[in-house]
């Protein structure tokens, strides 16, 4: 049995990522990860911290989301001894596809998977970047949902206000 979700502080990394105001429209605060982990500390830190609070959830794969999902997720997948399968935007993937439409704060998309990639009953943490509004977590939740897996949980690495690891 999975253990309950435990909030991991991750205060010192906060300094490792910037925010860009408005982008990538007015009143948006974007956060860019991508200056975490050019810093190994930084980077080791984060990924270390994921394992262990991930680690006696069972999972057979991490569902990384494009793009942000791609920099961290295989990383948590090797450390957790489980697969890696990215969540790509329509037309990137070459073989049969499952897709799933929804709508954000500025923006509507739709996610595809190989449906290959996932066998039924399988275990998985959906895992990306950010939790801001969490539409893209419950999007790809959803996805999962219908290739009949079974949740092990969503992992990002910061909410909003870079408080904790979920």
């Amino acid at each position: 049995m999975p253990s309950a979700a435990r909030p991991i502080n991750c205060e010192p990394l906060k300094d490792l990522i910037r925010e860009v105001p408005d982008f990538p429209k007015p009143g948006i605060l974007f956060s860019d990860i991508t200056t975490l982990p050019k810093e190994q500390v930084g980077f080791a830190t984060l990924i270390n911290a994921l394992r262990e609070h991930n680690r006696d959830k069972g999972v057979e794969l991490v569902l990384g989301i494009e793009a942000r999902g791609f920099i961290f997720g295989p990383a948590v997948a090797y450390r957790l001894n489980a697969g890696f399968v990215p969540l790509r935007k329509p037309g990137k993937l070459p073989a049969a596809t499952a897709k799933f439409d929804y709508a954000l704060e500025y923006v509507t998309n739709t996610w595809e998977i190989h449906k290959s990639a996932i066998h039924i009953a399988q275990r998985v943490l959906i895992f990306d970047a950010l939790l801001a509004t969490a539409g893209t977590a419950e999007a790809t939740a959803r996805l999962a949902h219908s290739l009949r897996t079974e949740m092990a949980g969503i992992g990002v690495y910061v909410d909003r206000d870079y408080q904790k690891v979920l």
